[in-house]
């Protein structure tokens, strides 16, 4: 018992470091501006992979139409993934000559032999694209108007070959779409420390831009293709393994692309299942290492919590020391992302977020490397 709560609390003192160094990272990075004399000279192509998204993808489409960025220097390219509603139809009502589909299954021989098909999406988007820099988001996003400024403008000056930017969820009604969207939050706040620190290359591909040139010096997703996600993270590794300084995080608020949250326990567990079962696939140790002391100790408050009625006088200052640390080390964190967001309203509910956060970190993670399918955009994937 004794080593049991020593381990308990190396596991405290790891999250407290952890934690802290997340935060120290986030508060370091620089704000980024548009430059005043900003003129831009980068071609861009707009990736927009889609399966099934009639409900969304016209908002998303006009809202990248009414970009402040000179319409003749960027193009969209929407990849449909065999959408069995009318995705395809709504794209091609917009008359816009910079927007196009394409229809992945045109493109494909055997679905079957296919692991990733939104990597292929991607690959395809690439191929037939003329833009020099990739910026990829989802059919179910909403980008601000000055969107293509800041990522082009901060790629012109920092000469980035991958660059990732901040990604958060709106529009809540529900107790649990507010948790999801603090808990983004606080996933923004690793994406940019890790990336800034250099010690963890994690992001979203709801807003991401690479060079093109860059895609195929590392030989894009060869290597990671059967894979049936990571297509931003693994990318992202990639290219930072060969281009170790030349990957930023854009820190700004403005520059945020917006998406709702899951509406159910049952699809925000598929999600978050798919996003954790690429864990095992990070090229980088220290990732692994980091997420894996998160998780046990999570797993340690858990356990701690089942031995109570058992090992009180043993245990019982153990756990409340480890709720203790999270709470406070999690408040001032949470706090400061939501704070920068201007989502301060988020943090009414973080206390019964909390509790849900131990549970949702114990358990997707138990399921993310025990189940080997799950389902996504009424697809079943391994």
């Amino acid at each position: 018992m004794q080593y049991y709560i020593y381990i308990s609390l190396f596991l405290s003192l790891a999250y407290v470091l952890i934690m802290l160094r997340y935060l120290i990272n986030w508060k370091s990075i620089p704000i980024w501006d548009i430059p005043i004399d900003f003129s831009p000279q980068t071609k861009v192509t707009i990736l927009i992979p889609a399966r099934n998204e009639a409900e969304k993808i016209q908002a998303c489409i006009q809202s990248i139409l009414n970009q402040k960025y000179p319409s003749h220097l960027f193009e969209v390219i929407v990849i449909d993934d065999h959408s069995e509603d009318e995705t395809a139809t709504l794209i091609q009502q917009f008359k816009a000559p910079n927007i196009r589909v394409l229809f992945l299954k045109d493109f494909i021989k055997n679905r079957s032999e296919l692991q990733s098909f939104k990597k292929k999406a991607i690959e395809i988007g690439i191929e037939n694209s003329t833009g020099d820099l990739i910026i990829s988001t989802d059919a179910d996003c909403i980008v601000p108007g000055n969107w293509l400024n800041y990522l082009v403008s901060f790629y012109e000056k920092g000469k980035y070959k991958f660059i990732a930017a901040p990604v958060n969820f709106h529009e809540e009604v529900s107790l649990f779409e507010k948790f999801q969207s603090l808990d983004f939050l606080g996933m923004m706040g690793v994406t940019g420390a890790g990336i800034y620190g250099q010690f963890m290359n994690m992001c979203n591909g709801a807003n991401l831009a690479y060079e093109k040139k860059a895609f195929y010096e590392v030989d894009g997703f060869n290597g990671i293709d059967k894979i049936a996600s990571g297509d931003d993270m693994l990318l992202l590794q990639k290219m930072a393994k060969r281009f170790s300084n030349q990957i930023g995080f854009l820190k700004n608020k403005n520059a945020t692309v917006l998406t709702k949250g899951k509406p159910d326990l049952k699809s925000f567990s598929q999600q978050r299942i798919r996003w954790a079962s690429k864990s095992s696939s990070y090229q980088e140790f220290q990732i692994t290492f980091i997420l894996a002391l998160v998780f046990f100790f999570c797993v340690s408050i858990v356990f701690n919590f089942f031995l109570l009625p058992f090992f009180f006088a043993k245990i019982g200052w153990v756990f409340l020391t480890q709720l203790f640390i999270k709470t406070v080390i999690d408040f001032f964190y949470l706090n400061s992302m939501a704070t920068f967001f201007h989502r301060k309203d988020l943090m009414k509910i973080f206390f019964p977020a909390q509790v849900f956060h131990i549970i949702y970190i114990f358990v997707i993670g138990l399921l993310g490397n025990l189940v080997k399918e799950y389902d996504w955009k009424g697809r079943k994937v391994k």
